[in-house]
């Protein structure tokens, strides 16, 4: 039988959470040369190169994130273990910690976290809001466990992460009760000239928006742009313009801003993505937010 030296382990895990050797070392109250030797001593052992250097960085390999991904699990063990040996309160919250990428619906988000939340486990979760390049250099570092995006990691990132597709769906417009039964006749020809609340050029959405205007011909009067997909489904409630949002989560939109649909634009898809640095999804919350969403959120829609 193999035996894995878990000292090896515990300093090469300490080097990934914290950052580098320096910070490792000083929690150890090791000599650098000490903890970087251990390091190599279990490269050896397993076989596999666990870090590269990038520059002044030292970035895991992706062997390297797969072997970060099970110490994590062994030495959170551990302290169970320890906590029922010592008669201390055991199964804490699971915590999970996701980066949101601005331009996702927060409806969206909603929907997609929901799952975590309904673990039988409680889950206490950490949600941080951001420009999705600030969050993939978060999850890089390991202060992340997933980021939630509209488009996938980018070819040539220097990030070394994975796309996970959650799914996908066409695109619903609406807009206040009166304005939908007025551009409803017709659509979606009525979009040439009508009211619209657009989200910025540069998102995904409008992207996929501006190609189908383009090839149907389709000139809308753009009322104003907005980052924030919120702030413009309420402009939308306010009756400023039509809106478009994900078909997903249609039923949600009428409800939570009371406007009516105006009609449906299959073509213009809208994917989401988790993106994290395990090639296969090992958090149980993660993996809860991957299953529901593909088997639930968007496949419905779908059919």
């Amino acid at each position: 039988m193999e035996w894995l030296n878990y000292h090896h382990l515990l300093y090469f895990w300490l080097v990934a959470k914290e950052g580098g050797v320096s910070n490792a070392a000083s929690k150890l109250r090791l000599a650098r040369p000490t903890v970087s030797g251990q390091i190599r001593a279990l490269e050896r052992a397993l076989g596999e190169k666990l870090f590269v250097r990038q520059g002044r960085r030292l970035v895991l390999t992706e062997m390297g994130t797969v072997v970060y991904g099970y110490a994590d699990e062994i030495f959170a063990l551990g302290r169970e273990l320890m906590d029922t040996v010592k008669n201390r309160p055991t199964a804490g919250p699971l915590r999970l910690v996701v980066g949101i990428a601005d331009v996702v619906p927060k409806l969206i988000v909603k929907k997609l976290l929901d799952p975590a939340r309904a673990q039988a486990r409680q889950v206490r979760m950490v949600c941080r809001e951001g420009k999705t390049e600030r969050l993939l250099t978060e999850l890089a570092s390991h202060d992340l466990d997933v980021v939630l995006s509209d488009s996938p990691l980018p070819p040539g990132s220097s990030v070394r992460a994975f796309n996970h597709l959650l799914g996908e769906c066409g695109m619903s417009v609406f807009a206040r009760k009166d304005l939908a039964a007025r551009y409803r006749k017709r659509f979606p020809k009525s979009l040439h000239g009508a009211p619209m609340l657009l989200p910025h050029e540069t998102t995904t959405q409008r992207r996929a928006l501006d190609v189908w205007f383009d090839e149907h011909g389709v000139r809308p009067k753009i009322e104003a742009e907005f980052d924030d997909s919120a702030l413009l489904a309420v402009f939308g409630q306010d009756g400023a313009g039509l809106f478009a949002a994900p078909t997903a989560i249609e039923t949600f939109i009428r409800k939570h801003y009371e406007v009516d649909l105006v009609g449906r634009l299959p073509e213009v898809r809208e994917r989401f993505y988790a993106i994290s640095i395990e090639r296969r999804i090992r958090h149980p919350a993660v993996v809860a937010i991957y299953e529901a969403a593909r088997e639930e959120l968007f496949k419905e829609r779908e059919r």
